[in-house]
């Protein structure tokens, strides 16, 4: 029997925390996910009890997430479930247009309230054209990703590529499905809605495909990014004054494997979890830092909002129809807009700034060489891939630093004031930093075919072998775990 005590602190556990929010690394999501799959087993195979749990847990998930803040998700789905199926009903083209305007002037203006007021606000106070008073406004979770659903929903069924869905519940499950409700990938409609009432069919193959994944993942976010982070790269980045520049450099190879290792175990979880629930969410990344050129890059990383962005900014815009300064400025435009994306801050403008402009330079490069047999040698693939790190790398400088001046006084420390003769010391002070730092990168080279290799391992294998590789794991991130949990990077966004 439970008594008073117990049941208060089962209420509390089920509470939303603004301390210790639900998230793939948290201690209670293991839980929350025994507990889903143990329910989702039973049934899977009914369509639509199977839409009906897989939406309640998705939006308790949320709520433990962020708060009452998850009423916003449902907002937004009723909003855009109708204003598409008016859309789809009503004739002529100008009629159409207004609701898609209608849909799209709604989910930037709350995407815009509460990302972005507060924001302008300093800019107006900066110009001294106003003393405004900030606003109290807290960020809602993962609302730049499916506000972005919504919009590539509408979009579509706009251009006719896509019939909207006539049940709620099925678009309100598409746009809470947990795994990526938080941090992505962004999801289209039209890849996921199709597989809501299919029949379920998981095979062994999707087993230990989604069990390498979600290990993966968690190895990566936990045992490298998380490890790195705390030891190490916020020291540097808190006050870069204090340190030389050999470990200013080292700080910013550190954050490149933070933020990868951070934003795509992360996904990597997500489309792992996904997989052991029968439903498919392309890849977010793939090696982004093996790319040889800037326009490889974000064909690598994050390729879900890359996608977006060429899909329903760029080739809005024109896209490389409109004649070459036209391209550059629409490559331009759409990096701004892809940086502004990541946050209020002029430095994430000045980042997608960079990577516009590195874009446009790559587009010249191409038109200008093509496919010629210099452009496709190996030698300088290699040299692209260094030089293309090291841009992105710097790029990450401006996007991690809290002010241009820190992140000025990174460049500057790097530049001037080197001293590579203190790596000693500083080995002998973070060796295991530099090791797991290491271990990263050579993990991110490994080729494809060894993971591939790695995923077939865990399907010959028999349960018992996959539950001893799910203990070990469990027993490494306990061991590496910090203290405190550290929040993922992409949350903010």
């Amino acid at each position: 029997m439970f008594n008073d005590i117990d049941i208060q602190k089962l209420l509390g556990q089920l509470a939303y925390n603004s301390k210790d929010p639900l998230l793939f690394n948290s201690g209670f999501f293991l839980f929350f996910f025994l507990v889903f799959l143990l329910g989702y087993q039973f049934l899977y195979k009914r369509k639509l009890s199977r839409v009906i749990y897989f939406t309640l847990f998705s939006l308790f998930f949320f709520y433990k997430a962020c708060g009452f803040y998850f009423l916003f998700i449902l907002l937004s789905a009723v909003v855009d479930f109708n204003l598409s199926n008016l859309m789809y009903r009503v004739k002529g083209k100008s009629n159409k247009k207004i609701i898609l305007v209608i849909s799209i002037l709604i989910n930037l203006s709350l995407l815009f309230y509460f990302k972005y007021t507060n924001f302008f606000i300093e800019i107006i106070n900066d110009l001294q054209l106003g003393h405004i008073q900030p606003l109290k406004l807290i960020l809602p979770i993962g609302i730049s990703f499916y506000t972005f659903e919504n919009l590539s929903y509408t979009i579509d069924v706009y251009r006719g590529k896509f019939k909207p869905v006539t049940s709620f519940l099925d678009y309100c499950f598409f746009l809470t499905f947990f795994p990526k409700l938080v941090m992505g990938p962004i999801v289209r409609a039209s890849d996921f809605i199709p597989q809501i009432r299919k029949d379920i069919f998981v095979t062994e193959h999707d087993i230990a495909g989604g069990l390498y994944l979600i290990l993966g993942g968690l190895f990566k976010k936990v045992v490298i990014s998380d490890f790195i982070y705390v030891n190490y790269v916020q020291y540097i980045f808190d006050d870069p004054s204090r340190h030389s520049g050999i470990e200013c450099l080292l700080g910013v190879y550190g954050y490149a494997m933070v933020i990868y290792c951070d934003f795509s175990g992360y996904s990597d979880m997500a489309i792992g979890m996904a997989r052991w629930m029968g439903f498919t969410i392309n890849e977010n990344f793939d090696s982004p830092y093996q790319s040889s050129s800037i326009t490889e890059f974000w064909r690598r990383w994050h390729m879900s909002l890359s996608s977006w962005l060429k899909d329903y900014l760029y080739i809005s815009l024109g896209g490389n129809r409109v004649g070459k300064f036209r391209q550059y400025f629409n490559l331009m435009l759409t990096m701004l807009i892809g940086g502004l994306w990541h946050g209020a801050s002029f430095n994430f403008i000045v980042w997608g700034g960079m990577h516009g402009v590195a874009l446009a330079i790559d587009k010249v490069r191409i038109t200008l060489f093509g496919n010629s047999k210099i452009r496709n040698s190996k030698i300088l693939k290699i040299i692209g891939v260094i030089i293309t790190f090291h841009f992105v790398c710097f790029c990450w400088i401006f996007f991690k630093a809290s002010s241009f001046h820190d992140a000025g006084v990174i460049i500057s420390q790097i530049f001037t004031n080197f001293n590579g003769a203190a790596w000693r010391p500083m080995l002998e002070a973070y060796g295991l930093v530099f090791a797991v730092m290491l271990l990263g990168y050579v993990i991110h080279f490994i080729p494809g075919s060894y993971q591939r290799f790695s995923e077939l391992v865990l399907t010959k294998i028999t349960l018992a072998g996959r539950i001893a590789v799910i203990l070990v794991f469990i027993w490494i991130i306990i061991q590496v775990k910090q203290a405190d949990q550290v929040m993922p990077i992409y949350l903010q966004f």
